[in-house]
């Protein structure tokens, strides 16, 4: 009657990519003294009364590797967004030029590198948490499967196939941090 058992590894592994790609969308907010678009997914303007994200209410460009431009498109909220830029906690002062917000990327210090390190750290224990729940979830699975008659061998194949799984998954996020950390220590 369990031989029929199908685990459904395609939405373990959807749901493992989904913890993956929620880790680069964080890392991709953290400086790295290097200019970025990415960096300003973060933040929020209170543009006709509703807050929307930078790139609803401007263009947002990189002209070079140190500096981030915002020709933002609605002269009455070049204000709002040189206040959101500024509340944002990114470090940056935006430099007004008309309708163009300029942010000059400064150099970070050692221990601001350090310090953003850690960030990804904790980014990446994050997301090994994430996977390890859904592994969790599978092995659940796998176990309610057996207490309605799946064989031991059966058991044994499904639980390695999702161990095998997560630790791809857990390998592939200790992989991304330690490029992130190099990316961030890099003068």
């Amino acid at each position: 009657m369990s031989d029929d058992f199908e685990l459904d590894t395609d939405d373990l592994t959807r749901r493992m990519e989904g913890a993956m790609s929620n880790l680069k969308t964080e890392f991709a907010s953290l400086r790295t003294g290097r200019a970025s678009a990415s960096m300003l997914e973060p933040v929020q303007v209170d543009a006709y009364g509703s807050m929307t994200p930078i790139n609803q209410v401007g263009t947002v460009n990189v002209p070079e590797p140190r500096m981030v431009t915002i020709n933002v498109w609605d002269k009455s909220l070049v204000g709002k967004v040189e206040k959101a830029i500024r509340e944002s906690g990114l470090g940056i002062n935006p430099q007004l030029n008309g309708t163009i917000i300029m942010l000059p990327i400064p150099e970070l210090n050692e221990e601001r590198r350090r310090e953003l390190g850690k960030v990804a750290g904790q980014y990446a224990e994050n997301a090994r948490v994430s996977i390890r729940n859904v592994r969790r979830d599978g092995m659940d699975q796998i176990k309610k499967a057996k207490g309605d008659g799946m064989s031991e061998d059966d058991q044994k194949l499904w639980e390695g196939e999702v161990q095998e799984m997560t630790d791809d998954y857990i390998k592939k996020v200790d992989e991304a941090l330690v490029i992130k950390q190099e990316e961030i220590m890099q003068v």
